[in-house]
């Protein structure tokens, strides 16, 4: 299949220029997770961004928790996410997502953008995915622009926590899910534009171990070490390893004087299983250790935290969008592939909530999480080009029945 007139005018209005102005603007900005100032800051500039597209509304995020270092469970607030919404009431619609949160705070050193060679951008969120939300906007304004608009519903959400798991906005990304056909996140392609397929889920658990404190010399025995019983969990759900089941211990706060026995300790994991029976299998297993630390030890446990990505699987469900947005690419001249990666995102909730969903719709990059992030800027137009003509195929042909 080839371009269509109608296609290549809609197209046109994309303007690669104007989408790295977005980047620069939104990129300095520091709207990292735990940064509410900042993250009003960014959705502002956001809803002022997305306005001419409908109306843009503010939902509070919902209540969340978090365990201290000393164990205690206590409120953990969050940023507010953005919704727009438009046609309800046409017969097919796809929400897109993206995350205007990133993963450096307030006090990170790393806050500004540089060019590192040119069409080479470096900046906090330049990938992920302050460019995949320009990219989304362009996108839609683009498809806006087309025939075939009045024929497809739509709905974004813009949250602020998906790099924390998204606690306070995965009711929202529920809701949206229940009324659409398929889904589209922005996250970054890998550099050479390969997306995401299959994706493990993931888990983030804090076990809180109490014992007893007691004076390290004179009378040992009475105390009950807290931080003893954490590296025996550790060690313990480590084994639990397999080729299905990534287990990462992370970190263990706890301890004091070296001469009192520790009374307290909190053990932080990362598990991420590539099945739900690996999912079932690892949440079984941890809590089973937990309970045999806790006897061996004497101590009690709690454990705070959930599977909060479920895993995706690239199944024929999902294959049915792969498929359009490659057949989209390869008119565009782009080769699109895709392959497994160990990473998760907003798209393992959507794909668990049954929609087919391509998560890395956003622009080309790479080494994310890191200061040496970096954003290939070619990729703006072309990535909100290949979006715009995947929205203008749905709505005009409807999601393939089978799959690639």
């Amino acid at each position: 299949m080839s371009l269509r007139a109608e296609e290549e005018a809609a197209l046109a209005t994309i303007d690669g220029d104007a989408l790295l102005a977005d980047v620069l603007a939104w990129a300095p900005v520091n709207s990292g997770s735990r940064n509410l100032e900042g993250l009003a800051r960014m959705a502002q500039l956001l809803a002022e961004a997305f306005a001419p597209l409908g109306p843009v509304s503010f939902r509070d995020p919902a209540p969340a928790t978090q365990m201290l270092a000393g164990g205690e469970v206590v409120p953990l607030l969050h940023g507010r996410n953005l919704h727009l919404s438009t046609r309800p009431q046409a017969a097919l619609r796809v929400l897109l997502t993206g995350h205007y949160d990133t993963v450096f705070g307030a006090d990170h050193p790393f806050q500004e953008v540089r060019w590192l060679e040119p069409g080479v951008l470096n900046g906090p969120g330049v990938a992920d995915m302050k460019g995949g939300i320009a990219v989304m906007r362009a996108a839609l304004a683009a498809f806006e622009a087309s025939p075939w608009a009045e024929a497809l519903g739509w709905e974004v959400v813009l949250n602020a926590d998906e790099e924390v798991s998204s606690p306070g906005s995965a009711p929202l990304l529920a809701e949206c899910a229940a009324r659409v056909a398929c889904a589209l996140t922005f996250e970054p392609a890998l550099p050479d534009g390969t997306l995401a397929g299959d994706r493990p889920g993931s888990g983030n658990f804090s076990i809180h171990l109490a014992g007893r404190a007691a004076h390290a010399g004179r009378e040992p025995e009475k105390g009950r070490n807290a931080v003893l019983a954490a590296a025996d969990l550790a060690l313990r759900l480590a084994r639990l390893a397999a080729p299905d089941l990534k287990v990462n211990v992370a970190r263990i706060d706890g301890g004091g004087p070296n001469n009192i026995v520790p009374a307290s300790a909190v053990l932080r994991v990362n598990l991420r299983p590539a099945t739900r029976d690996a999912e079932a299998r690892a949440l079984a297993a941890m809590d089973s250790a937990i309970a045999e630390v806790a006897a061996a030890h004497e101590v009690a446990a709690h454990r705070h935290g959930s599977f909060a990505r479920p895993p995706k699987p690239l199944d024929p469900h999902q294959l049915r969008l792969f498929a359009l947005v490659r057949e989209a690419g390869a008119d565009l001249g782009l080769a699109i592939g895709w392959k497994p990666s160990g990473g998760v995102c907003d798209g393992n909730n959507l794909a668990a909530a049954g929609l087919p969903v391509v998560d890395t719709m956003g622009v080309r990059g790479g080494a994310i999480h890191s200061a040496d992030e970096f954003l290939l800027t070619e990729s703006l137009a072309e990535r909100a080009r290949l979006a715009a003509l995947t929205l203008m195929r749905l709505a005009r042909d409807g999601l393939p029945p089978g799959s690639a």
